[in-house]
């Protein structure tokens, strides 16, 4: 990685990522994957709009390790897929809605045997004397950003990944994945019951049940949560084997609401293994079929 910056109204970051092109330019404008890297170590995000398209907008509320809360707003100005993004950003408003921050950002991807080179270049265009701690702290936020970025590309040969719409609104989709008795109804492959002992949905809470196999074989569960920001996203742990991070993305789309789920383990070889031996891919996206016919059955019973 070459970092250099000018004053603190202009920097330049290059770093070259293990991954192919096309996947870490999807990372800047696929609103599920931004979620899980904006911003620097420890910070989370409530992506209201991520529309990556000339003109369209960016509005999200980055979240501090200690819960402070710092809404950015921006628009695309350019998208070159997979070369070139340019957006702004803005940031610290005043009462009246003024920024007191605002950057022009070009992001270029190169491909370089095999990686991506990425050259981030940051322009400040307004800075009142209110920004000047974020300006100073400009490098090292983007740096660490770009190693979230960095472990999140690292991760793709050690995931599970399904994306599905649901024409049913964001609040009823994110409660159908955590309240235990709707879950019950929906959760697993075809064929499957389950029976659940303990639904803690909270940090820290455990999620505790056995499903039951349409074979007769009772495969027992423990998950532990990480995160709720309820209605967008929730993070936890199965701790039982076998182990992996699951991340639940939830985005409006009007009337509409797109989940994307990804199942991350510990290994490439453990994550083949899941596949192989339980069918891991098809069991997720048959999951993700029986939520959609558990939330058609729940609207027209709401109709």
């Amino acid at each position: 990685m070459a970092a250099t910056a000018e004053k603190n109204r202009e920097l330049v970051i290059t770093r070259v990522f293990d991954a192919p092109r096309e996947l870490v330019f999807k990372a800047w404008i696929d609103r599920g994957q931004v979620a899980q890297w904006w911003g620097p170590k420890g910070f989370t995000n409530s992506i209201y709009d991520w529309d990556a398209r000339p003109g369209g907008a960016i509005h999200n509320d980055m979240i501090g390790p200690e819960g402070a809360v710092y809404p950015m707003k921006g628009v695309f100005r350019e998208i070159v897929e997979p070369e070139r993004l340019v957006f702004t950003t803005t940031a610290i408003e005043d009462e009246q809605g003024n920024p007191g921050l605002e950057n022009l950002n070009t992001v270029t991807f190169a491909e370089h045997n095999g990686k991506t080179k990425l050259t981030l270049h940051v322009v400040v265009i307004k800075a009142t004397p209110g920004a000047a701690a974020a300006l100073a702290g400009m490098e090292q936020g983007w740096t660490q950003t770009l190693d979230r970025l960095d472990d999140l590309v690292a991760s793709a040969d050690r995931e599970i990944v399904a994306t599905r719409v649901f024409d049913s609104p964001r609040d009823l989709v994110f409660k159908m994945w955590t309240d235990r008795e709707h879950v019950a109804r929906w959760w697993g492959p075809k064929g499957f019951t389950n029976t659940i002992y303990e639904m803690d949905v909270r940090p820290g809470g455990v999620w505790r049940f056995v499903m039951h196999g349409p074979d007769g074989v009772d495969y027992r569960n423990k998950v532990v949560y990480i995160e709720i920001v309820k209605p967008e996203r929730l993070v936890y742990s199965h701790v039982s084997a076998p182990q992996f991070q699951m991340t639940v993305i939830f985005e409006e789309q009007g009337a509409k609401t797109k989940v994307t789920a990804r199942m991350l383990f510990e290994s490439a070889t453990l994550r083949d293994n899941v596949v192989k031996q339980f069918g891991a891919v098809e069991g997720l996206n048959q999951t993700l079929e029986r939520l959609g016919e558990r939330l058609s059955e729940e609207m027209k019973e709401k109709a």
